[in-house]
């Protein structure tokens, strides 16, 4: 088979969809020596960040362009320019990033749809780009050949929201990386406090984008209640998203600015160290297609206190104590009780510990695989 694939996501972003597209490439490298691929991404700057160790198979074509010029060409002015100028001919298209060119008449085309919080939950994007989304997702989804979605929830979001038939889509988990494992050096866990500007305390992780989405302003008001008087810190890492704002100025409101850290965005190759260092990860987020940063989480040892809702409960089974996120006292109680109950966090790391072995990138690159010789049988 000759597939195409487009990792543009993976050079231009580092955490969230890019680190889906960066790891799932590099599995498919490791499972498979027989097809042809014939990668594209779009960027100012030459740069195939974490692949430049592809096998012969995979071959990478950088295409010239900002990659917000790629989606006005195809999405916005819908304009018919092939992928197969850049990629050469292809038997499949795979779009990992939720949305297809206008082209590729005869093509069996597979997207990737990892969530649809733009309808789900609006005020998860800016305005503009929840418009963007809401029309070039949709459309996209309807000419796809066949879906993948990240979790069951995503799937029945697709099925419910836009009415795709339930035989047009395959759940596809994520895995997580064998980086993410429990770091016991102590050097490598205070290089990393230091680097995070960490103080000694114990404290409660929160991993994600600064964004309304992640329900931030919730866990900071629980974190007070449980939290407040005790030797505890709160660390919040990750970039600042939609209306971040707000969660510094509760921040402030509350007198917590000694309490509540920003480490900021918080590179790769250190992030298993942070979860190794953390006390209790919280991940209270209002929506997710499947939550990453809790498999990480449970990896790396780190006891997980998430959300209830939407594809928590199935990434996390029962290996994470689950909560209201809309209910700040409910988050508050579970909150102290990891903190004080060292048997329960505990029971809660093992827990973890053998849920994240259920995950594997090689695992989903073997389904992905059958998905592309299913649709090259079909097309």
């Amino acid at each position: 088979m000759r597939i195409g694939l487009e990792i543009t996501a993976a050079v231009r972003q580092s955490g969230g969809i890019g680190r889906y597209v960066r790891e799932m490439v590099n599995a498919l490298a490791a499972v498979d020596s027989m097809n042809q691929y014939s990668l594209f991404y779009a960027s100012q700057y030459k740069a195939a960040r974490g692949m430049l160790s592809l096998p012969d198979n995979f071959r990478i074509r950088h295409l010239p362009l900002h990659d917000i010029w790629l989606a006005r060409i195809w999405q916005r002015m819908r304009l018919p320019v092939p992928v197969e100028l850049v990629t050469g001919l292809i038997d499949i298209y795979h779009s990992p990033d939720f949305t297809l060119p206008p082209t590729l008449q005869g093509v069996p085309k597979l997207l990737t749809v990892h969530d649809l919080s733009f309808v789900r939950d609006p005020e998860s994007a800016s305005p503009g780009l929840r418009r963007y989304l809401e029309i070039a997702v949709e459309r996209s989804v309807q000419i796809a050949t066949h879906v993948l979605a990240d979790s069951q929830s995503t799937k029945d979001d697709l099925m419910e929201l836009y009415l795709t038939p339930e035989e047009k889509i395959t759940v596809l988990y994520p895995g997580v990386s064998s980086d993410f494992r429990p770091i016991v050096n102590p050097a490598k866990l205070k290089q990393v406090r230091k680097r995070y500007k960490l103080r000694e305390e114990p404290f409660v992780l929160s991993v994600g984008t600064l964004q309304p989405r992640k329900n931030h302003l919730t866990l900071i008001k629980a974190f007070e209640i449980a939290l407040g008087n005790s030797e505890y810190n709160l660390v919040l890492a990750g970039g600042k998203g939609w209306s971040y704002d707000e969660v510094y100025e509760l921040v402030e409101s509350c007198g917590l600015q000694k309490r509540v850290l920003f480490p900021g965005f918080v590179a790769d190759a250190d992030l298993a160290s942070l979860y190794s260092a953390a006390d209790i990860m919280a991940f209270p987020s209002l929506y997710e297609g499947f939550g990453l940063p809790v498999l990480e989480a449970m990896a790396c040892g780190v006891p997980v206190l998430a959300s209830s809702v939407s594809s928590l409960p199935e990434v996390t089974g029962d290996a994470a104590l689950l909560i209201d996120p809309g209910n700040v006292e409910d988050m508050a109680d579970a909150m102290l009780k990891l903190a004080e109950n060292v048997d329960l966090r505990q029971s809660f790391r093992d827990k973890g510990l053998k849920r994240a072995e259920q995950f594997s990138w090689q695992t989903s690159a073997a389904a992905l695989l059958g998905v592309y010789k299913d649709l090259a049988d079909c097309g």
